[in-house]
Parts: C-alpha cells; structure tokens; sequence
C-alpha cells in the first residue's frame, strides 16, 4: 500500500466515523460513553492523518 492510498483510506475512515458519531447522537437512547469511544477514535485518526501528512 502506497502512503497516498493510506492516506486516503484513514482520511474515509475519518469520513465514516464522523458521520456515525452524528447518527449515533441523533438515535434515542445512544451511550453517551460509546459516543465519546468514537469521539476518541476518530481524534487518533486525525491525528495519524497530520502526521503522515507531513
């Protein structure tokens, strides 16, 4: 796997998990403690994607 096309995929990764962060605060009844696990695992993504990015 090339760097651009990791890159690309923790950047859909990132995609993915932010909009399923959005679904899951809209549901009734979401843990506030499974939302903040996704919160959590989306700022590592951003982050590897910063670091690879430069």
């Amino acid at each position: 796997m090339t760097m651009n096309s990791h890159l690309e995929a923790l950047k859909k990764k990132h995609h993915d998990m932010d909009e399923a962060i959005e679904a899951a605060q809209r549901a009734p009844g979401v843990d506030g403690l499974e939302v903040a696990t996704m919160k959590k695992q989306k700022m590592r993504l951003k982050e590897e994607i910063t670091r690879l990015s430069r």
